[in-house]
């Protein structure tokens, strides 16, 4: 049986990268789950070895459930593996992270000292979360006598009044959640417990005026395990130690921080050279994500699945399909944006290499999820930009919102309570999965022409907000679009706009 990983067993191990075994305590970080561990102490992790940050991350576990006995067990240490496509070169890199002191439940009496300790402490710098987006609200139920309070707003109220009353200055709260606004929503929470536990105006001040609570937009696609068993065993047999805690994350990885002038020499994150960048507003980052990463997705996906492709690898090396989603994002999509174009493109060529990444089979068919509201929110901002800036409609991204309803309306036979039952050109049935109300709008127009139901889809105001009948010229596009996918196919309809 091999020794499990901790200092000493890394020692033996003959492991020669970096390593920091002892330091202050700089990081509360609540959540410990796989994305913080390959995301956020990563990037400490590094910092510590190239910026000199020599700090240490003591990982709170946000819920009564979770990992830290196996994260004590290891001594904070586990090991990380990043892969994916970086400038079409496969990439498969290996670090063992020591940024990690400790694991602290605050359901456990002595843990929740820990952590009141620490919150008190000097060295303390930063804090910050990813309790999930379930995770910033606010309960009424809690009380300040509670230990812990059950929210994450609740406990971090707890911690920052611990601070306040040991006479210790601001700290950095950066706020990981995927919601609008994370770090504004979650101070807006800790001020709604402060008037409801009466903690007075000289905390509310030092709060508010003491402390950076930073919103920030977190982009690294995180799988966590290796479920191949014998993938483990060869890599642990290779390691030399047995690793409970080990992570996987893609390559690429970038963390935009809203906060003000100075933050980013407060933070160790541009010295150490990592992608991490302190902006003064962060939506015109989180609109470049949803609307090139994102909308690419939700652009291509459904024509490709139904021209015979099922993942997002495959679709890359699919001369037709590759070129429809370069075209959209690069002529459609990009000139509608509000930031430096020469980043832009290089985020876009960054999310080619992305879809290409060998180690991650992501399917079409999951990705198709909810597209009714997921082109809405992806792809009809760039859209609609596109016809104010040029007068006339995108080709590629008309002919995605043809692809959309052809993969909606493709030979449906029933609605079951798993959802919308349509046939594939390959001949085997798929599942499509939505809203039930738009669902059912799709089964009651299963017998449309496909003028009928193209003129139906497009004037559906609950689906877009608006008629896009209205639009000129749409209407008779789309159709087009939709006969020339049932007739020619899918792949040839992408080919037809390059």
């Amino acid at each position: 049986m091999m020794e499990k990983l901790n200092y000493a067993v890394l020692g033996k191990s003959g492991y020669d990268g970096y390593v920091l075994k002892d330091a202050p305590i700089r990081v509360l970080q609540f959540g410990e789950g796989n994305f913080m561990r390959a995301f956020v102490d990563y990037f400490f992790d590094v910092s510590n070895e190239k910026a000199g940050f020599n700090g240490k991350v003591a990982l709170v576990q946000p819920i009564s459930q979770g990992l830290t006995k196996l994260i004590n067990d290891q001594e904070g240490l586990y090991t990380l593996y990043l892969r994916g496509s970086e400038n079409g070169e496969k990439v498969d890199d290996k670090r063992v992270i020591s940024a990690c002191a400790c694991c602290l439940s605050p359901y456990e009496e002595a843990d929740l000292a820990k952590i009141m300790e620490i919150a008190a402490s000097d060295t303390l710098d930063i804090i910050a979360s990813n309790t999930t987006e379930a995770g910033i609200a606010y309960d009424p139920a809690c009380r300040f006598e509670d230990r812990p309070a059950a929210s994450f707003p609740g406990k971090l109220t707890q911690v920052l009044h611990e601070r306040f009353k040991a006479g210790k200055g601001g700290i950095v709260v950066l706020s990981c959640e995927l919601i609008d606004n994370n770090g504004k929503e979650l101070l807006k929470c800790v001020n709604q417990y402060i008037d409801q536990w009466g903690l007075g105006d000289d905390f509310r001040k030092w709060v508010n005026e003491e402390n950076i609570f930073c919103s920030t937009l977190v982009d690294r696609i995180v799988p966590g395990r290796i479920r191949d068993a014998a993938e483990v065993a060869a890599l642990e047999h290779a390691n030399g130690y047995h690793d409970e805690l080990i992570d996987v994350g893609e390559i690429f990885g970038v963390w935009i921080i809203e906060g003000p002038a100075g933050l980013e020499d407060r933070l160790p994150f541009k010295k150490a050279g990592v992608n991490v960048h302190v902006v003064p507003d962060v939506m015109p980052y989180k609109h470049r994500k949803v609307r090139i990463l994102n909308g690419a997705h939700t652009g291509f996906v459904l024509g490709a699945y139904l021209a015979g492709q099922d993942i997002v690898r495959d679709c890359m090396h699919n001369e037709n399909i590759a070129g429809f989603m370069n075209k959209m994002l690069y002529e459609e999509v990009i000139p509608t944006l509000d930031l430096d174009k020469q980043d832009l493109m290089d985020f876009a060529a960054a999310v080619k290499d992305r879809f290409n990444n060998p180690f991650v089979n992501h399917e079409l068919m999951s990705i198709s999820l909810n597209s009714t509201s997921k082109w809405k929110a992806r792809n009809m901002p760039s859209f609609l930009k596109y016809i104010e800036i040029n007068g006339k409609l995108p080709a590629c991204l008309t002919m995605s919102l043809a692809a959309y309803i052809a993969f909606y309306s493709s030979e449906i036979s029933e609605l079951t309570e798993e959802g919308l039952i349509c046939r594939r050109p390959a001949g085997n049935n798929y599942t499509v999965k939505d809203d039930r109300w738009a669902l059912e709008f799709y089964y009651a127009h299963r017998n449309d022409s496909a003028e009928d139901l193209v003129r139906a889809v497009l004037g559906n105001t609950q689906m877009w907000d608006r008629d896009l009948n209205e639009i000129d010229g749409l209407t008779d596009a789309v159709i087009a679009g939709l006969k020339k996918i049932r007739t020619e196919g899918a792949e040839a309809a992408y080919a037809s706009c390059l």
